[in-house]
């Protein structure tokens, strides 16, 4: 029996009904025995102690299996903690296990596999070898630091200047780079460096630049004793200080000397770039300049560009004699005798300048006013640099250039940049477009101004010619931005100028005043007139049209046009527009921008050195043709109102009317006849107000003769034959000689104006001739006589030989008393 079963059987409760049946059994048994009840007593008594002994042993047993009970626990316990124990044991058995599997198993046979400890021993062995090249990379890097401190070390102690150390350095880097040169061949990489050989290179410049450095501080300090970066008056310096100054500066012209026999072509380490001992004096005037324009002192606005400008034309003005008198006479023995100390000076300021508008541009780009002043106040700077007389020739920059080669000028800093010009031409257009609308918007735009030559200069064709006030404003507008863009140094820059700002705005005045032009065509046209509240009837707009205020009208649309063609026509003869139209004539793109625009002529490429015509000369053209239809508009005004006005009389003239004929003869002057010399009158006193003699002359000429011609033709010539008596062709002779007298009235002796009024005036006469004159003239006209003898007698007679003989006989024949 197991101790499970048994502790199983003894902890099982006592069975009341075996014991019972037990004790009955016992009894029965014992009963059928004759026994007394006295027997039965100590039968009781035994069972009782029995039963006492069994309580007893019962307790025992109890005792015995509790103490059993409670080995067995522990123990079993005891098995259950060796039974974990065993258990972990093994699954640490099996991690050990599978670990060494998975040593057993290479890195290259699988994505998760690791390195076997063969291969970890390889990886080591790898690892040492790198730090064994590391410590030789760390060694050769060391050595050129030693070198390049000896090198620094022995430029300031040695006199002359010792650089043994700074070649033991270059030769020193030039043998690692040739040991180096075979790892092209290791990579397969022709071009392959390693960086230690980059690494040699840069320590051996910063070592060049630390020599010159030490160097250019000990000149810094000389100068800073003289109170350099103050104007230095050289008379007042103790020897000692001349003496410091001195040496400092030739060593670092000796210094640098040595630098272009070792370095040549060099790049990294350029001494033709500057003269060192110049750089050295900019430095004192960089820090000033930084601490005034590049911090938070009041010196540095954005608004003031001409504070920093003129700072260092300042600077560069009164240091001129010191650097010309002291600073060259120290270049005459050194190579750089060629070097003018001031143009070097001042060519090694300007990268102040340079580095201070490149800051600033991104502030001054959304502000077009702002970076159109710096602009200007960079041209500016240039050209006082220029009347100076600075450029790059004499300088360490110029010295490989051309020998004619031009200073670009600081401005080129923004100028070069497309987009910074690009936005700064376009805020000039902006500016310029608003300034135009304001000229054209203005109530006085279109007024005639007052005073001879209205600003004080005077016109190519007419020195008397008095402007509206928009074309006065425009041209002063034009010449305001050539002014602006004239200072340009490319011609590039400026053709864009000329195309995008100047030629649009005069292309923009044309077309207004053309469609003023035009509105007066469509507003005085018969259709108009006819139909009325098509862009305003007849009585609110015929004022506009007709009249002094007609011809007014037109005069200013003239005067606007001609005003503006003569400028462009002094503009194009101006050295400057010369120059940029030659320009343009001899370079290819320059002239493709020509061909592409309608507003200039086409370009020449005839190879003459100056090009005929003028750039303006295609816009001369369309507002010459502005003028020429101005004054035939005008013309036709003055000639199609008198016209009109003259039907009336010539209806009553050509009437078969006695009474009407009493009645003419008996008037002094006719009614109809007096409308049209007093609107010939006012006409030609609104010409003569608004336009210049010369202009006033050949518009009177153009419409006297007009008039004259359809006068004498409606008048005298196409009259029937013996139709006109001895009084009507007096009175039509005193009526004629009206048109010039009023005309003089009206110009008020401004011009000769007999001339137009020649024809007439003569015919008129002829037909009121009497007595012997009248005779003499017909027996010349329908004689026999020559030509000549004709001419001299109607020359005589008449006072001109404006009409022909054939005239003269026609209009005779008009005489009722002509019976040739």
């Amino acid at each position: 029996m197991s101790v499970f079963s048994q502790i199983h059987d003894l902890l099982q409760p006592p069975d009341v009904e075996t014991s019972n049946r037990r004790a009955l059994e016992l009894l029965n048994r014992d009963s059928s025995r004759d026994v007394n009840l006295s027997s039965l007593e100590a039968t009781s008594s035994k069972a009782q102690s029995d039963c006492e002994a069994l309580q007893k042993s019962l307790a025992a047993s109890q005792a015995q299996i509790d103490a059993l009970v409670a080995q067995t626990r522990a123990q079993a316990n005891t098995h259950m903690h060796t039974a974990q124990e065993l258990s972990l044991l093994r699954h640490s058995l099996a991690d050990e296990l599978s670990s060494l599997v998975e040593e057993l198993v290479s890195s290259m046979s699988g994505n998760n596999g690791r390195p076997t400890l063969l291969e970890d021993i390889e990886t080591m062995h790898r690892n040492l070898k790198e730090q064994e090249s590391v410590r030789t990379y760390v060694q050769v890097i060391h050595k050129g630091l030693v070198l390049s401190e000896a090198a620094v070390g022995q430029v300031r102690a040695t006199q002359p200047i010792d650089t043994s150390q700074y070649q033991a350095l270059r030769t020193y880097v030039g043998a690692v780079g040739n040991t180096c040169s075979t790892v092209s061949e290791v990579v397969g990489q022709p071009d392959a460096t390693l960086r230690l050989v980059d690494f040699l290179n840069d320590i051996r410049v910063k070592t060049w630049l630390d020599m010159k450095a030490a160097l250019t501080s000990d000149l810094v300090a000389a100068a800073e004793t003289l109170q350099w970066p103050k104007p230095i008056d050289w008379s007042i310096v103790s020897e000692p200080d001349r003496a410091t100054f001195v040496k400092a500066f030739r060593r670092l012209l000796e210094f640098q000397t040595i630098g272009q026999k070792i370095h040549l072509a060099d790049e990294k380490i350029d001494a033709n770039g500057a003269l060192y001992a110049i750089q050295a004096l900019v430095l004192p005037v960089a820090q000033r300049f930084k601490y005034h324009f590049e911090g938070t002192r009041q010196t540095n606005k954005l608004d003031k560009p001409e504070w920093y400008f003129t700072n260092i034309l300042n600077v560069s003005h009164e240091h001129r004699s010191f650097l010309e008198q002291i600073i060259q006479v120290l270049l005459a023995p050194s190579p750089f005798k060629e070097i003018d100390a001031w143009r070097e000076f001042t060519i090694n300021l300007l990268p102040l300048l340079s580095r201070r508008i490149k800051r600033t541009m991104p502030l001054l780009l959304p502000h077009p006013p702002l970076l159109a002043h710096t602009i200007y106040q960079a041209l500016a700077f240039d050209s006082s640099l220029r009347e100076e007389g600075f450029g790059v020739v004499g300088t360490m920059a110029g010295k490989s250039a051309d020998a004619e080669a031009e200073w670009e000028g600081i401005s080129a800093v923004i100028l070069d940049r497309k987009e910074w010009f690009e936005q700064w031409m376009e805020g000039e257009k902006t500016f310029a477009l608003e300034q135009y609308n304001d000229i054209i918007s203005s109530q006085e735009a279109w007024t005639i101004a007052d005073g001879e030559n209205a600003d004080g200069s005077s016109s190519a064709h007419d020195s008397d010619l008095r402007p509206t006030v928009s074309a006065r404003r425009l041209k002063a507008l034009v010449e305001q931005i050539t002014d602006r863009y004239s200072p340009l140094p490319q011609f590039t820059q400026r053709t864009r100028f000329l195309i995008h700002v100047q030629l649009p705005l005069l292309e923009s005045y044309h077309a207004r005043v053309s469609a003023s032009l035009d509105a007066f065509e469509t507003l005085a046209s018969a259709l108009v007139r006819a139909v009325p509240g098509a862009l305003g009837d007849r009585g609110r707009n015929a004022h506009l049209t007709s009249g002094a205020e007609g011809a007014t009208r037109l005069c200013k649309a003239l005067v606007s046009a001609k005003w503006m063609s003569a400028a462009m026509e002094a503009w194009g003869e101006d050295l400057f527009f010369v120059e940029l139209w030659t320009e343009i004539n001899h370079k290819a793109s320059l002239r493709v921008r020509a061909e592409t625009n309608p507003l200039l002529p086409d370009p020449k490429t005839d190879g003459a050195e100056i090009p005929e015509g003028t750039i303006f000369e295609e816009l001369v053209l369309q507002y010459d043709k502005l003028v020429t239809r101005a004054e035939d508009m005008l013309v036709q005004l003055i000639c199609g109102e008198v016209e009109g006005h003259l039907k009336p009389y010539f209806v009553s003239q050509l009437s078969d009317d006695p009474l009407s004929e009493l009645s003419m003869t008996d008037m002094a002057v006719s009614p109809p006849l007096l409308t049209a010399l007093a609107s010939f009158a006012g006409h030609l006193g609104a010409i003569r107000q608004a336009l210049p003699p010369v202009t006033t002359r050949a518009i009177y000429r153009r419409a006297a003769s007009q008039l004259s011609s359809h006068i004498f033709q409606r008048l005298l010539f196409y009259r029937r034959a013996h139709s006109v008596t001895l009084a009507t062709g007096r009175r039509l002779s005193n009526e004629c000689t009206l048109w010039l007298e009023t005309t003089r009235q009206a110009l008020r002796g401004a011009l000769r104006v007999d001339g137009p009024w020649a024809r007439l005036l003569q015919g008129a006469r002829l037909i009121g001739l009497d007595g012997t004159e009248w005779e003499r003239v017909l027996e010349a006209s329908f004689g026999m006589g020559s030509d000549e003898e004709w001419e001299g007698i109607v020359e005589e007679v008449l006072g001109g030989t404006e009409l022909s003989r054939e005239e003269v006989c026609a209009l005779a024949k008009t005489r009722e008393d002509c019976y040739r």
